[in-house]
This record gives structure tokens, sequence and C-alpha cells, in this order.
């Protein structure tokens, strides 16, 4: 059964441009795969916890030897390991906050990149899957604009996402989203709302085309 990992982290609910995306990913990935299944996570709605020193070393020690804190903290992250694993396609809705991705993203990274298995392996685990990532930004870092070079989130999951778990990443970059709530930016309106369309454009040409793949 294809298996499609759907994460959103944007904590703007119905308002947020990423999540609207994202959405429209998975509508038209289930429209191609009427029969498949989705995982989904809210990171928003239902964060995980930090990573701590018992969380971050327990897939070290070996299962017999874990104390029932090991245990509990290893559970974790094989449950999002395996989500990863068992993903024929990964939609991650991943907003730009303060510059880069929300905390709570960050979490689910520390969780799911396991030493020796999805990441420093020969092979990691879900190498090769796609994954498109929604990077909504509230105004615009492209280049030539006063804030290039000021998106740490794009360059950041490019590594992470790409060498560390060898992910096939695209993105996908709607800007400009907060064109319509803050005054000062209103005569971007037309530019944003073009961006978001584009978004929703790209997002259900890359499910159609992981589909006939």
């Amino acid at each position: 059964m294809p298996t499609l990992l759907h994460i959103d982290s944007s904590l703007n609910g119905d308002n947020s441009v990423s999540r609207e995306v994202t959405k429209t990913f998975r509508e038209e990935w289930l429209a191609h795969h009427p029969d498949g299944k989705v995982i989904y996570r809210d990171l928003a709605a239902e964060p995980l916890p930090h990573t701590t020193a018992v969380s971050h070393y327990a897939p070290n020690v070996d299962a017999g030897d874990r104390t029932p804190e090991q245990q509990a903290a290893y559970a974790l992250r094989d449950e999002l390991a395996k989500e990863l694993e068992e993903a024929d396609a990964v939609v991650l809705g991943a907003p730009l906050y303060n510059y880069t991705i929300p905390s709570t993203l960050k979490s689910w990274l520390d969780h799911v990149i396991i030493g020796g298995r999805t990441s420093m392996a020969e092979t990691p685990s879900a190498a090769g899957t796609p994954v498109t990532v929604v990077t909504s930004r509230g105004g615009s870092y492209a280049p030539g604009t006063p804030m290039e070079g000021n998106d740490f989130a794009q360059n950041y999951l490019t590594w992470v996402l790409g060498s560390t778990l060898a992910l096939d990443v695209t993105f996908i970059v709607p800007e400009l989203t907060l064109a319509r709530i803050v005054p000062a930016m209103s005569g971007l309106i037309e530019q944003a709302d073009a961006s978001r369309a584009k978004a929703h454009e790209q997002a259900r040409d890359r499910a159609k085309a992981l589909a006939a793949a």
C-alpha cells in the first residue's frame, strides 16, 4: 500500500499557508492513490518532547541493557523512524520562524536522526525517499531582496534531509505570506497571491509526478 508521511509544524492553524499547500499535495497524492495510507503528524498540536541525554543515547545501548526510562525514550524514536522508513513519499510543512525552522520540527528531526540507522550508515534506512518541503516565508528572501541570505531554514533542511538522511528533497517556497496582514506590506499583496497560487500548482504537479513514478 502506498504510504505518505505528512508533517505540519505551523502554529497558525487554518491561517497557515504551509498547511494549505501541504494539504493540496496530500489531496492530489490521494487522488492518485485512493487506497493509500497517510501517516499524519501535527507538531504544533502535538509537539514532541525535546531530546534529552537519555533519549539521545538510548539507541547506542543494547536493547537488553536499557533502563525502563531508556526503553520508553527509544520506543518513541523508533516509532518516528519507522514512520519515515515506511513512507513512499513525505510532505513537510516548514514555515520560516525567526529565520529558521520551528522548534517543534527540530525536535522531530532530533528524534528521527539515528546514527547507524537513518543516518551515518552505508545506506541510511530511508535513503532516496522523496520529501517535498513547503517552507513558507512572511517576507521575501529571494536574491536581490534586502533579506537575501537571512533564511536559515532552506539551507539547513537541504543538508539535514538531503545529506544526513539521504532523502530526495524538493522545495516549494510561498513568499510574502504576511502581505495581507501587515499594513506596510499591502503593496505586495498581488505578488503574495501569485506566489501562493504558484505554490499550490507546484504541490499538485509534484504529487502527480511522484504518482507517475
